[in-house]
């Protein structure tokens, strides 16, 4: 069985036929990845955008990858120190400071208020 050689642009065709299509992005100077625990960061890559029926992947090849460790920052909203405060009978601070402690649990920051008599 003989295979004939598909050109380029008998390929985009079938492409489009399939409802795929591929596209370069010019002149892409970064690309960030973000995770809960760190970033990577790709500098100077190709990236190439696949359109199948509406759905977008990206490939992103080659750069220069760097990877960096990030601290998130728990961000306690004010209501849960008032009410953990309200509850235990404690000052916003011990409220805050036990919250923060819990990483934000409610129910285990007023336990470990009511603990501490």
């Amino acid at each position: 069985m003989m295979r004939r050689r598909i050109s380029p642009r008998e390929a985009k065709r079938m492409m489009q036929r399939m409802g795929l299509s591929m596209d370069a992005i010019p002149d892409v100077e970064q690309v960030i990845i973000k995770t809960s625990s760190k970033e990577i960061l790709i500098e100077n890559p190709e990236v190439a955008v696949v359109d199948i029926q509406g759905q977008k992947m990206f490939q992103v090849a080659g750069g220069k990858i760097t990877e960096k460790s990030v601290e998130r920052k728990l961000t306690i909203p004010e209501e849960d120190v008032r009410l953990v405060a309200d509850q235990t009978g404690k000052s916003l601070e011990e409220a805050r400071k036990a919250l923060e402690e819990c990483e934000g649990d409610l129910a285990k920051a007023i336990l470990l208020l009511q603990s501490k008599i």
